[in-house]
């Protein structure tokens, strides 16, 4: 009895957390992630908090103890990097796509141009200010000249997922993250008439972003996870959720 009591104790000295901060459109890869990474780390509690980039960068900087923010773009990581607030440089885990989705069957051949018939009056729609996903949707918008024909239709969702969430119940379409259409959730709208990918051309590449944080500094699992990132199985997992990886 005594023998397995200094067992547990010990165990728990070794046991470690992680803290993640991850964009919102990796939620439905992530758990596939955190799987994969136990299989070598089963000492390892893995904690996940989602939201859209710029919110989790914001609660970053008022101290929020995360060790390793995934990003949605370059942009937040590089930020706290600069503000001494990362200790690694940012490097890119991965690419991110857009998609046009309806719950209801339509007719996409025409991609984000179906968004001006008058039967579309709800357009589900990442907040451009704080999330990437919501920033490249307006800029594919604007190179295709039609940004000011639709914005009256916009209804804003804090981060991508929420987007996608807007999309299933509240609004006619919505521009989503690409990954979100791989979810299990979501098989049975898995047809072209139900999305389109939108043509990458049409804005800046969506280059998602990870650094390690200051709070991660003694912590070698939190180091572990982020080259696990790099490792061919966690590129592999991204590729399965309709990411582009580097």
């Amino acid at each position: 009895m005594k023998l397995f009591a200094l067992l547990f104790f010990v165990a728990s000295l070794q046991a470690s957390t992680i803290h993640l901060a991850v964009a919102a459109n990796v939620s439905y890869a992530i758990q596939d992630l955190k799987k994969e990474f136990l299989k070598h780390h089963s000492h390892t509690k893995v904690e996940i908090t989602l939201g859209g980039s710029g919110h989790l960068s914001a609660q970053i900087l008022r101290g929020a103890p995360y060790d390793v923010f995934m990003s949605a773009n370059m942009k937040y990581p590089q930020f706290l990097y600069e503000k001494f607030l990362a200790i690694s440089k940012p490097r890119v885990y991965a690419n991110g796509l857009l998609a046009l989705f309806s719950v209801k069957k339509r007719d996409f051949s025409k991609s984000l141009i179906v968004l001006k018939q008058k039967d579309i009056k709800k357009i589900a729609i990442a907040n451009p200010k704080t999330a990437p996903y919501g920033a490249a949707a307006v800029e594919a918008l604007k190179n295709l000249h039609i940004y000011k024909n639709v914005k009256s239709k916009f209804i804003y969702a804090h981060s991508v997922a929420q987007t996608l969430s807007y999309a299933l119940k509240a609004a006619d379409v919505g521009i989503v993250a690409l990954s979100a259409l791989y979810s299990k959730k979501l098989k049975k709208f898995y047809s072209p008439q139900h999305f389109i990918q939108i043509d990458p051309k049409l804005y800046t590449p969506i280059k998602q972003g990870v650094v390690l944080l200051k709070h991660a500094k003694k912590n070698d699992d939190a180091k572990d996870f982020l080259r696990f990132l790099e490792s061919k199985k966690a590129k592999q997992i991204f590729k399965e959720y309709g990411y582009i990886v580097p």
